[in-house]
C-alpha cells in the first residue's frame, strides 16, 4: 500500500511539473511571436475620425482620397498622407474587397492543406519563423500596414490579431514560393526593350504575374494611385489589404516588376520582397538608386526585380538572394528578358540557380520570349500585349493550354504594359489576362 501511495504521490508531482513546463513554453511562446503595433503621433489620429462616404454604388470617397469600382470591373483606388494616414485611408475604403480577399486566400489556403492540425501547425510555425519581421519593415510601411488593420475582418481573428495577420501576409508570397520551390511549376515572365527595337523608340516593359491563389481571389484587382507624403507619386496593381507592390510605376518613369527565382529554404524572417519593391517605387528615380534600396534590405527569398527606367531608357534587372545582391543588364541588345532564373555572371556556378536551370520551366519560357521578340523588328504596345498573350511553345508549337512552358499559363492575377516615358500603363481584365488591356494616361 505504501509503495501504491508512493507511486501516486510522483505521478501526480510528474503531472503538475509536466503542466508548468507547458505553460512556461506557451508563456515562452506567446511572449515570443507577440509583435507590438507601431507607435503612432497623436497628430496623425485625426484621420481616424473621418467617415466614408457613397457616392453611389461601388464609389466612395473619404476626404481626398477615394475608391470606386471602373466599368472594365477594375476596382481604382487614390490616398494620400503619410504611412498611418495612407493606411487608415485604404482601410476604411477597401475594407469590403479586403475581407473579400482574405476570405478567398483562407479558403484556397484550405483546400491546400485540409488538415485542421497541419494548419494549426502551420499558423504557429508562421508565427514563430516571423516573429522578428517587424524589425525588417521600416517604420512607414509599418504604421501603413497598421492603419489598415483597424478595419480588417473580425472573421479571421482565430488566425491571429489584425495588426499581426495583415503583417504576416505581406510575408505569404515569400513564405508561399519559398516552401513550394522544390517543385516550382509556374513563374513571372517580364521584358524590357527600347531604342531602335520599340516603334517610337521610346522603353516598353511588359509583364504577366502568375500568382494564382484561385479564381476568386483573382476576381477584384485593385489599382492604387498613391501619392505619399514623403517620396514620389506611383501606381502599382494589386490587391485590398496589400501595401507591397508586384508591378508598378512612379512619377519618374520608373517601373519594378517581381520575378520569383529559385531559393533554399529560409532559416530567419526578414523584409518581405514586396515591400523591398514599394520602397524602390517610392523612393527611386533610376535604376541606380533602385540598386542602393535593394542592397540596403535583406530579404529571405531570391527574386528578380525588373526594373525600367524612363531617366537611363532601358532596363535592368536586381538579382537578389538572402546572401548577395547583384545588377543585370543585357549585353549588346536593345532587349531584355527575364524569367525565374538568374542571368549574371555572379550566379552562372551557383547550384541552386543551375538546378533552377535544369528543371523548372524557367529557361524554356526565356528562350520562347527572346524568340517572339526577335520576330519583330518593331515592337509597339499591340505587339507587346501579343507576346504576353502567347499560348504555344517554341517554334509556335501547340504544347497545350495551361502548359506551365507558356508565357501565358492561363493563371495570371495581371498582365501589365508599361510605356515610363509617356507615363502610360495597360492592365489586363479579367477573366485572368483574357479580356482587354485598359490604358491609364498617368497624371501624377
Amino acid at each position: 500500500m505504501n509503495l501504491l501511495k508512493k507511486i501516486l504521490r510522483n505521478l501526480f508531482y510528474a503531472f503538475f511539473i509536466v503542466c508548468d513546463l507547458l505553460f512556461l513554453f506557451l508563456f515562452w511562446f506567446l511572449i515570443t511571436v507577440t509583435i507590438k503595433t507601431p507607435h503612432v503621433k497623436k497628430e496623425d489620429k485625426h484621420v481616424l475620425s473621418t467617415e466614408r462616404k457613397m457616392v453611389v454604388k461601388d464609389f466612395y470617397t473619404l476626404s481626398n482620397s477615394w475608391i470606386k469600382k471602373s466599368e472594365t470591373g477594375l476596382w481604382e483606388m487614390y490616398v494620400e498622407g503619410n504611412g498611418f494616414e495612407r493606411g487608415v485611408r485604404e482601410g476604411k475604403l477597401n475594407k469590403e474587397l479586403a475581407e473579400k480577399q482574405e476570405i478567398a486566400f483562407v479558403d484556397q489556403l484550405q483546400k491546400m492543406i485540409p488538415s485542421r492540425p497541419m494548419l494549426n501547425y502551420l499558423k504557429f510555425f508562421i508565427g514563430f519563423f516571423n516573429r522578428h519581421i517587424d524589425q525588417y519593415v521600416i517604420q512607414e510601411y509599418k504604421e501603413e500596414i497598421y492603419g489598415e488593420s483597424l478595419y480588417a475582418s473580425d472573421k479571421f481573428d482565430f488566425i491571429a490579431p489584425k495588426y499581426y495577420r495583415m503583417l504576416n501576409y505581406h510575408a505569404a508570397h515569400d513564405i508561399g514560393h519559398a516552401l513550394q520551390d522544390k517543385n516550382m511549376v509556374v513563374g513571372c515572365t517580364a521584358f524590357g526593350i527600347w531604342s531602335d527595337r520599340t516603334d517610337d523608340g521610346t522603353l516598353l516593359i511588359g509583364r504577366n504575374f502568375d500568382f494564382f491563389v484561385g479564381e476568386a481571389f483573382a476576381e477584384d484587382k485593385l489599382i492604387n494611385f498613391v501619392k505619399p507624403k514623403d517620396g514620389y507619386k506611383f501606381m502599382m496593381v494589386s490587391w485590398a489589404g496589400m501595401i507591397g507592390a508586384v508591378s508598378g510605376m512612379n512619377e519618374k518613369g520608373l517601373t519594378v516588376t517581381l520575378n520569383a527565382s529559385k531559393s533554399e529554404i529560409p532559416t530567419s524572417a526578414a523584409t518581405p520582397i514586396s515591400l523591398v519593391a514599394r520602397e524602390i517605387l517610392q523612393y527611386a528615380k533610376n535604376i541606380n538608386e533602385a540598386l542602393e534600396i535593394a542592397k540596403k534590405r535583406k530579404t529571405f527569398v531570391s527574386e528578380s526585380l525588373l526594373i525600367g527606367s524612363a531617366e537611363d531608357n532601358r532596363t535592368a534587372t536586381i538579382e537578389k538572394t538572402p546572401s548577395r545582391t547583384e545588377l543585370y543588364e543585357s549585353e549588346g541588345t536593345n532587349y531584355l528578358v527575364c524569367a525565374n532564373h538568374y542571368q549574371g555572371k555572379a550566379f552562372v556556378d551557383d547550384k541552386v540557380n543551375q538546378e533552377n536551370i535544369a528543371k523548372s520551366s524557367s529557361d524554356y519560357r526565356l528562350k520562347h520570349l527572346t524568340q517572339l521578340i526577335n520576330e519583330v523588328p518593331k515592337i509597339s504596345v499591340q505587339e507587346a500585349a501579343s507576346i504576353l498573350r502567347n499560348r504555344k511553345g517554341l517554334d509556335g508549337k501547340d504544347i497545350g493550354m495551361g502548359n506551365e512552358k507558356s508565357l501565358n499559363q492561363l493563371i495570371a492575377h495581371h498582365s501589365v504594359i508599361f510605356k515610363p516615358s509617356k507615363l502610360e500603363v495597360w492592365i489586363s481584365t479579367n477573366p485572368f489576362q483574357l479580356g482587354q488591356y485598359v490604358c491609364y494616361d498617368l497624371i501624377f
